[in-house]
């Protein structure tokens, strides 16, 4: 008996009656309705979270924020609700708690009072974080759980976002105006460091000024001391000339009274006159002197007070375009205006002096004049006694003329030399100011020079401050605020895609399938022909004949299991041929398995399939990771068929790499022999053994 005969027998015997015939439509519907339904119950499961009924309590009392009221509980609800990703259910907190413990809601999202609060607490002196209540009840689903504690954690992560945007804002608009006001400050700065060098050029000058008039105040205070000692011996000269034109006119009204001695006085009275001629002559030196001197010591004064109303103006001039106060201008000032005051003073007395000097000049003249008139006399006189009479008369007028001229002279003497005096006093005052004036504007020089490096390094600093600053417009500003705020995308680059949750599970489900539809097929489908072993057929056709029927019948489960796939749930497979192309092979080799099973252990052996399908069910990786498996499943793991073929199948369902799915299609290949190779060896030592039983019909074989 052929091989393809021996098939046609059994699936002739399969279908010979009705219930038969629904029996075998009902068992390679097995795997179909096992697969179809639970793919398509769970095709997208996220889609219909939108139907998840949730408790939202919302019981912010609100916050206030820049002078303004806030209440961001009551912005994440209304938000949450706008989005609709899940039923949501604003209600009071106890109907919440009753309603999870009831499992009318999935879970409940409870907002504090005090949310808004903790959130603008951030920027107070006490800041705590904000705090969402999520609260679940595991009898209502596990899943529900764990769907609502991501929930949370999207929630959290909006809100936290959202808080941050608003942070960032309000940071990088502060932080521009921060900048703004720095721009400010360098362009101030700038303008103080110009000063600063104008002021500080104009120091230089003032301090200059100030040694030229330090020096010509000490010189102005020598002078003065020179005319204080000339006025005092041009005082006691004058004294002396007093006396001695007292002496003279004392004299001269003797010889009117005694012409008797007219030769002896006229002798003498022309040496006296000789006398007074010299002293009056040394004296009118002595008055020109001191004139020049005085003369000299005036125009001193009055460039210096030049010098220094300049120097004065100049000062104030640039210190009031250095950006100076009045106040702060005037107590510059002052510094200035003592000395200034003094070296008038002085100018003053030096013009007293110098008038009082012009009136001794003339007197001095008069003595002068008044001694030569003496000196003529007594000549006269001495030359003719005759004209004693008269002479005397003239001697005793011009003797009361000098002593007059000598008194004045000695009294505007006295004048002079306290003039002089006080002078060489303001003089010495003068020096000293001018000292003090010198020194200070030195200070002012090094104080100017130090503002000028503290301006220019403030004016740096600050523009350091303001590169180090990035200009911002609103746009700009709005972008990094969204950046700062979430600074991390997630941007997923899937080397193969699944599509969906349904799509994801399709491979696990459909080898899953594969092995109840031929695990139920045996449960109808003889083994091996027990005729055909007992006609003592080859082996090897019975072997072949008892594995492809229901490994064909298992591909026809696979085509309408993969129709319903591709076709009814509209699950995206990159390679379809190849995708059926595994399946069919997995049920292949899963027939080959089942059949060995039973070839060799009978009932016991398809019983250890459906134990091996409880195994596989749980080492396949069809869920969640296989390395997440303990020991020793994770092992199982790379041992069991159904572990390659759900890889195969996601290989070449999700478009992977074809070398992977020939490497599993190579494992099952190697089952699939394996399990012939067994079975092959189970047959032909049913060749040896045959009882009266193997002849009987048997339902399970």
């Amino acid at each position: 008996m052929k091989i393809f005969a021996m098939v046609r027998a059994e699936l002739a015997r399969l279908t010979s009656t009705a219930m038969s015939r629904i029996a075998l439509i009902a068992l390679l519907l097995v795997p179909v309705v096992y697969g179809g339904l639970y793919l398509w119950a769970n095709q997208d499961p996220y889609a219909g979270l939108d139907r998840v009924p949730v408790a939202l309590v919302v019981a912010d009392t609100g916050a206030e924020k820049d002078g303004a009221p806030e209440n961001y509980g009551d912005e994440v609800a209304t938000q949450l609700v706008a989005d609709a990703d899940f039923e949501w259910h604003r209600v009071s907190a106890a109907k919440a708690h009753s309603g999870v413990t009831d499992s009318i809601y999935d879970f409940s999202v409870t907002i504090p009072a005090d949310f808004s609060t903790a959130i603008v607490s951030a920027a107070g002196d006490s800041p705590h974080r904000a705090t969402i209540t999520l609260a679940t009840n595991d009898t209502t689903g596990y899943l529900a759980s764990t769907i609502g504690t991501q929930a949370a954690k999207s929630i959290r992560a909006a809100i936290v976002t959202k808080v941050n945007r608003q942070a960032a804002d309000g940071f990088l608009l502060g932080l521009s105006d921060v900048r703004s006001s720095l721009v400010k400050a360098t362009d101030g700065a700038g303008e103080v460091t110009d000063g600063a060098a104008s002021a500080a050029t104009g120091a230089e000058d003032l301090v200059s000024g100030a040694e030229q008039l330090s020096i010509g105040a000490h010189d102005l205070s020598s002078g003065l001391g020179t005319l204080n000692e000339a006025t005092g011996t041009l005082a006691t000269g004058a004294g002396q000339v007093d006396a001695g034109a007292a002496s003279v006119a004392q004299g001269t009204g003797k010889v009117a009274d005694a012409t008797t001695s007219v030769a002896a006085g006229a002798d003498r009275l022309a040496t006296g006159t000789d006398q007074v001629a010299t002293g009056a002559a040394s004296l009118a030196a002595a008055q020109s002197a001191l004139s020049g001197a005085v003369a000299g010591a005036g125009q001193s004064t009055a460039d210096a007070a030049s010098a220094l109303l300049t120097a004065r103006r100049s000062i104030a001039a640039q210190l009031d375009s250095d950006g100076l106060t009045p106040a702060q201008i005037d107590s510059v000032l002052a510094t200035l205006d003592a000395p200034g005051a003094r070296i008038d003073t002085a100018g003053t007395v030096l013009q007293s002096a110098g008038a009082q000097i012009d009136q001794l000049v003339a007197a001095g003249d008069q003595v002068s004049a008044g001694a030569r008139a003496s000196a003529t006399g007594a000549a006269t006189l001495a030359d003719g006694a005759h004209e004693t009479q008269v002479g005397a008369g003239q001697a005793a007028d011009g003797a009361n003329q000098t002593a007059a001229g000598a008194h004045t002279l000695a009294t505007g003497a006295a004048d002079v030399h306290t003039g002089a005096a006080t002078a060489a006093e303001g003089g010495a005052k003068l020096d000293t100011g001018t000292a003090a004036l010198n020194t200070g504007a030195g200070d002012l020089r090094t104080g100017l020079a130090d503002l000028a490096t503290g301006a220019a390094t403030l004016r740096d600093g600050l523009q350091s401050g303001v590169d180090e600053i990035p200009a911002s417009d609103p746009e700009s500003r709005a972008l990094q605020g969204t950046t700062i705020a979430d600074p991390v995308d997630l941007n997923t680059a899937a080397v193969t895609s699944a599509g969906t949750y349904g799509a994801g599970l399709a491979p696990f489900f459909i080898s899953l399938a594969g092995w109840i539809g031929i695990y139920a097929l045996f449960l109808i489908v003889k083994p091996v022909s027990r005729r055909a072993i007992t006609a003592l057929h080859s082996p090897v056709k019975i072997t072949l004949a008892g594995w492809l029927t229901p490994g064909l019948l298992g591909m026809v489960q696979m085509a309408v299991l993969f129709a319903i796939v591709a076709g009814a749930l509209g699950f995206t497979v990159h390679n379809p041929g190849g995708t059926y192309a595994m399946m069919g092979l997995a049920a292949l080799t899963f027939a080959a398995i089942i059949l060995a099973l039973n070839v060799w252990l009978g009932s016991v052996g398809q019983f250890i399939g459906l134990v091996l399908m409880v195994v596989q069910l749980v080492t396949a990786g069809g869920t969640f990771p296989w390395q997440t498996l303990p020991f020793p499943l994770d092992w199982l793991h790379h041992i069991m068929p159904m572990s390659y073929a759900v890889d195969g199948i996601r290989q070449l369902m999700y478009g992977g790499t074809p070398a992977t799915a020939w490497a599993d299609a190579g494992v099952l290949v190697l089952w699939l022999v394996g399990a012939l190779v067994l079975t092959l060896v189970g047959v032909i030592r049913m060749t040896h053994f045959r009882t009266l039983r193997d002849l009987r019909p048997s339902l399970i074989g």
